[in-house]
């Protein structure tokens, strides 16, 4: 064949991923094979146009350009393709594509075929680009049952989630393991939801937001839509999930960042109250917006910065109609003075701090020690979760309805979830996950000092300590300062021990109390967990202040 001299020409090469075009040579070895193609028969390449996209579809930048350059050309434009499959993979994609360049003025040629206009020439093209298609539909097939096949073995697949990055094992393969310091982040983050120190998605999100390691988008923010992403997803408790692969819950092969019955705690919390949306004015510069009620009217005080004549300054005021106190504005270094005098008020004497040490280790021995009961308690629990399974399996055999088997189905999935949790605290039980001194110098430093926790400066921080010192608002009258406010229970118990003997409580009147402590002495102590931590000692110390 005689080759066509001074024609101008220009290649068009594709891969399926920006994967493939990084770490492999496809791209580069489609534009050699062309050129020399090219070179033979006698073609001027002009210009050069790469896709890194799925073949199905046509809507890709590089064919977008292709197309755009041939219009812009006044003679026929040669374009050279490696292969048929590097144009589509898709029958009706391939003719769509080829008449848009025909149309634009251009010819397609190949080095692997001829294109041209003979009747059996079209046939055999049908063929090709319907077997690229059928191919491609294969591939995908075997590529999602890998996929699928890798998660039932518990190794997630997609992109890693934030506090995760992938790491090749040596048996082959990649596994999620921990990406710090992004993964104690996240894992604040969830302990913080769980324990209720962030009583909202709003709080979260806040927290993430001033934590500078977390990735937010051009604004700064955190979305609620990454929030939700995070709350609900199972592969922080260690276990792995696919529902649109039907692959239920199961245990994963990396480190969960919490525990499987705080990931329950956290779904229950989200079904059971509608998302709070993040205030504006709930920020830095005003902590006590809607903690601080009005002395006259008794509604939460909004705050704002009032504009002098050289400078703004901050208050707190009421906006309450009818309120004697509506509009009048109450210094905010006022405010916040009188509630470091109340809170400073509330530091329990140096001299108990022994007892409080001997406290709590009394209470972690006692945690220790009891594991092996618990242990033996927990697998009976397990056996009697695992004849109700099969009673509901029987059940589920026989069931005709469609209503009666979802039902059916979903009780299995419960009974399967708490199974799981079991097994998980079986596997934990008796081994701490922290020694004495990590667990307990939290609870022992704020009980020393819960002003401490105002002064770190950070938002979610300064509303935890008035969560845990106070037990609800509290008000202040302008005049007179802060009224006499609800204390947290554990703060309520050490007033009565370190306090006068006359203003104790009667040991029979305290017993409601203690019993009280108890069930908070049972909790699982974080930063989160605090006040537990302060009601166990507190009702240690009581005890020892009624032997003497």
């Amino acid at each position: 064949m005689t080759p066509i001299r001074e024609k101008e020409a220009v290649i068009y090469a594709r891969v399926s991923t920006k994967k493939q075009e990084i770490e492999g040579n496809g791209l580069s070895s489609q534009e050699t094979i062309c050129r020399e193609y090219a070179d033979r028969m006698g073609y001027h390449v002009v210009e050069v146009f790469c896709d890194d996209y799925s073949g199905k579809s046509a809507n890709r930048a590089g064919i977008k350009d292709l197309l755009a350059f041939l219009k812009s050309r006044r003679k026929q434009t040669i374009v050279i393709v490696d292969d048929l499959n590097r144009l589509a993979r898709s029958l009706r994609t391939h003719y769509a594509i080829r008449d848009a360049v025909a149309k634009a003025g251009g010819k397609l040629v190949s080095p692997k075929r001829v294109y041209a206009d003979d009747p059996d020439d079209d046939i055999l093209e049908i063929i090709e680009a319907a077997f690229a298609g059928e191919h491609r539909r294969k591939n995908a097939e075997q590529t999602k049952d890998r996929m699928r096949a890798r998660v039932m073995g518990g190794y997630w697949v997609f992109q890693a989630p934030w506090g995760y990055r992938y790491e090749r094992q040596s048996g082959g393969g990649k596994v999620l393991v921990r990406n710090e310091p992004l993964a104690s982040i996240v894992r604040e983050a969830l302990e913080g939801f769980a324990s209720g120190r962030f009583a909202s998605q709003g709080e979260v999100k806040r927290f993430l937001e001033a934590s500078p390691p977390f990735p937010t988008n051009k604004h700064g923010l955190v979305t609620y839509e990454s929030i939700g992403q995070l709350l609900t997803q199972p592969l922080y408790a260690g276990y792995i999930e696919v529902q649109r692969w039907d692959v239920p819950l199961r245990k994963a092969q990396h480190e969960g960042l919490i525990s499987l019955e705080d990931f329950g705690i956290i779904q229950d919390r989200l079904a059971g109250k509608v998302r709070a949306p993040t205030r504006k004015d709930i920020n830095e510069d005003f902590p006590l917006r809607g903690v601080v009620c009005c002395a006259d009217c008794g509604h939460p005080m909004t705050a704002a910065w009032s504009k002098g004549r050289s400078a703004i300054y901050p208050y707190y005021l009421c906006r309450q109609r009818g309120c004697e106190g509506n509009g009048k504005s109450i210094a905010r270094d006022k405010v916040e003075d009188a509630l470091h005098n109340l809170v400073q008020s509330l530091k329990p004497a140096p001299s108990l701090f022994q007892l409080a040490n001997e406290a709590f280790r009394d209470f972690w021995q006692k945690r220790v020690d009891s594991g092996r009961e618990k242990m033996t308690q927990m697998r009976l629990e397990i056996g009697r979760i695992e004849r109700k399974l099969s009673q509901v399996v029987d059940r589920l055999v026989e069931a005709d309805s469609s209503t009666i088997v979802k039902a059916y189905e979903k009780r299995v999935e419960e009974l399967e979830r708490q199974k799981l949790i079991l097994t998980e605290k079986i596997a934990k039980c008796g081994t701490p996950a922290r020694d004495y001194q990590s667990s307990f110098q939290t609870a022992l430093k704020f009980l020393a000092n819960p002003w401490n926790l105002w002064e770190s400066g950070r938002l979610e921080d300064r509303r935890a300590m008035l969560k845990l010192v106070f037990g609800g608002r509290i008000v202040f009258d302008r005049f007179e300062g802060f009224q006499t406010p609800e204390i947290s229970l554990p703060f309520k118990a050490l007033g009565a021990i370190s306090g006068p003997k006359k203003d104790m409580v009667r040991p029979t009147g305290f017993e409601p109390v203690a019993s009280r402590l108890e069930v908070s002495c049972s909790i699982q102590l974080s930063y989160g967990r605090v006040g537990g931590a302060i009601a166990c000692f507190a009702l240690k110390a009581n005890r020892v202040k009624q032997q003497n």
